[in-house]
């Protein structure tokens, strides 16, 4: 039977490799994490050992320094924050000329969530921009059972539709940048049931644009006793009906291939 993830997962990272020129032209100029509380960061100030700190900064979006004291964090970026620190060294008359480095150590403030039917949800820090897309393979890309689409949940705006093929493909428009708090979210994939005389008896995952006869090569194609285009279709609760092989495939379909009559 064909392996639906590993073809799936060679898609992906084949159209990712080709959409990824198309994103890095639309990307905006990146002037650095912006940090927020409860982030932690390391300040180093070479060769005076004595101003160097470790810290995290607190709900009111400030850290404390030695000697200089309380400084504004929040809203800063790490080489604007290193480069208020070196301010107010020489201001306070600490230090001629020092050289201050600042590295984040954790980033908490700016991050987004990724759930449902995904191989690793969680949580992910926004360490620098990053699209739908981006983020989707962090978390180990759709599973198997995952739908086509994606929602993406923001606050303060109406759920949006993003089209896993659309992502891949790097459709303009289709791929949106992420901003703190967003949600993605992979639903289950519709799938159907087919029995009878087939190969490959028992649940599938529906296909965009998936036809009954698509749905029969799936599963492995009929048997010898059975024919493709004797096809009952069982669908929303009713009753058994024929089908036409070239009918559109729906969530919840149970397909039946009957037997072929000597």
């Amino acid at each position: 039977m064909i392996n639906l993830l590993a073809l799936r997962i060679r898609f992906v990272l084949a159209a990712a490799a080709l959409a990824a020129p198309a994103l890095a032209q639309t990307q905006p100029a990146y002037q650095g994490y912006t940090l927020g509380p409860d982030d932690s960061v390391q300040v180093i100030v070479y060769g005076q050992s004595e101003f160097n700190v470790t810290t995290r900064v607190k709900a009111d979006g400030t850290i404390v320094m030695p000697l200089i004291g309380i400084i504004k964090a929040a809203g800063e970026t790490n080489i604007s924050l290193a480069r208020q620190i070196t301010d107010k060294l020489v201001a306070g008359g600490y230090l001629k000329s020092p050289l201050v480095n600042v590295e984040i150590g954790s980033y908490v403030s700016r991050t987004v969530n990724v759930a449902g039917n995904v191989t690793t949800p969680g949580i992910f820090a926004l360490d620098r921009p990053y699209h739908a897309l981006e983020v989707l393979l962090k978390a180990g890309w759709v599973r198997a059972d995952g739908a086509s689409h994606v929602f993406l949940r923001r606050q303060g705006q109406p759920e949006q539709r993003l089209e896993v093929e659309q992502l891949v493909r790097g459709v303009a428009g289709a791929d949106p940048l992420l901003m703190p708090g967003d949600t993605l979210f992979v639903p289950p994939a519709e799938t159907f049931f087919i029995y009878g005389q087939i190969n490959g008896p028992g649940m599938k995952v529906i296909l965009p644009g998936m036809t009954i006869r698509q749905a029969i090569a799936l599963a492995g194609g009929v048997t010898a006793s059975g024919k493709a285009d004797k096809v009952g279709l069982v669908r929303g609760g009713g009753k058994e009906i024929d089908a036409d092989p070239s009918q559109k495939v729906q969530n919840g379909d149970v397909i039946i291939i009957k037997e072929r009559l000597f």
